[in-house]
């Protein structure tokens, strides 16, 4: 599972320097030997895999973010890789947890991926995000899980480009940017 997602990270196509720069740590990361899968909540090890996946209402030009409560952010729904779980899979598990919804996947593969550390509950390690998109539809009313997340919203793309980033992802402004550069 190690190399394939090793291969996954390195088909990513780079937006920036930033990025090129988090896929480069990330399989020197794997290659490393070191523990990829989180073992134990919140922390062990320090550092490890995450997918996102951005719900993305693509007629409407709107994408759906989630005010995530440990986080205090708003953030595309996701959750951490479980041991040898494929990330996709993980895309897959999470949604129908968060979200009771199927996974509809825009691509079968990672479209961005980012290292942040964490903030407010549970702050202080690395998630190694890899970023998936999936198709959605911003009628729908959204049943979440109340216990992750305060609520949700469909953010306008340049609503989000405009929001402070504070209030975001770290990196949502530059996965906007790059979205918005590939279609």
């Amino acid at each position: 599972m190690r190399t394939e997602i090793q291969n996954l990270i390195s088909s990513i196509q780079p937006f920036d320097s930033l990025e090129t720069e988090h896929i480069t740590d990330a399989v020197a990361w794997i290659e490393s030997g070191d523990e990829i899968f989180r073992i134990q909540k919140p922390d062990i090890p320090p550092k490890h895999l995450v997918s996102y996946f951005v719900i993305i209402d693509i007629e409407k030009k709107k994408i759906l973010l989630m005010d995530h409560i440990n986080a205090g952010l708003w953030l595309p729904s996701g959750g951490h890789v479980e041991l040898n779980e494929h990330p996709k899979t993980t895309v897959e598990r999470e949604i129908l947890e968060e979200l009771n919804l199927p996974a509809d996947f825009i691509s079968e593969n990672p479209f961005f991926i980012t290292q942040t550390i964490t903030v407010n509950i549970g702050a202080g390690h690395t998630d190694v995000s890899l970023w998936y998109l999936l198709n959605g539809n911003s009628e729908v009313v959204i049943t979440y899980d109340k216990n992750e997340f305060n609520g949700y919203k469909w953010f306008e793309y340049n609503e989000i480009l405009s929001t402070n980033i504070n209030k975001l992802d770290p990196h949502m402004h530059r996965f906007v940017k790059k979205f918005l550069n590939m279609t």
